[in-house]
């Protein structure tokens, strides 16, 4: 039976097959990352067209700079994350700064709003790449209002085990918050 590509190599060959300049590569990458990208960006910014807007640009960089990436340094995925909010947040800082010259805020207020869309993007990275036991128990026990003991009937796992997910999810989660500079939290992997 033949092992499947285990995401390193995937990357890595993603990664060579961009740099060949392999328009089928850059669709591939787009059908398996664009959601993500279209999401991390409109949390940040809260624009559909802004979303779409960095969207393209993400995958423009990538085409054009397929050696920006370095497997060595993490996931494809985290990489085109950290891309995503490091484009996301210079548009939300210019479409903020452009704001406070009409007199729409001050500096604080700017560094607050681009803290909290860090946060909240982190967030959803954050429950999108846990794996699925342990989303499933948040999910549950969040969106549905169940406690642990409903989670674990719904999931079919013991009390413990239904602790455990939630307990580590949460602790998950609130790593979302320790970002370091808003402007580049880590945790993403790969180039900043």
């Amino acid at each position: 039976m033949a092992q499947r590509d285990t995401p390193p190599r995937w990357d890595r060959k993603m990664q060579q097959r961009l740099a060949r300049g392999e328009a089928a590569a850059l669709g591939e990458l787009y059908d398996r990352f664009a959601s993500l990208v279209h999401g991390l960006a409109h949390r940040v910014l809260g624009d559909e067209r802004a979303a779409d807007g960095v969207t393209r640009e993400v995958f423009a960089h990538v085409w054009e700079h397929p050696d920006a990436y370095d497997p060595k340094q993490g996931p494809l995925r985290s990489w085109v994350a950290t891309l995503t909010h490091r484009l996301a947040v210079q548009r939300l800082r210019a479409t903020e700064t452009a704001a406070l010259a009409q007199g729409g805020g001050t500096a604080e207020d700017l560094e607050r709003t681009v803290r909290r869309a860090s946060v909240a993007a982190r967030a959803d990275y954050i429950v999108q790449s846990m794996p699925a036991p342990l989303r499933a128990a948040l999910e549950l026990a969040y969106f549905q209002r169940r406690d642990y003991r409903q989670t674990a009937t719904d999931l079919g796992v013991t009390e413990d085990e239904a602790r455990r997910r939630l307990r580590l999810g949460l602790q998950l989660l609130a790593t979302a918050h320790d970002a370091g500079t808003p402007g580049a939290p880590p945790g993403y992997g790969g180039a900043a």
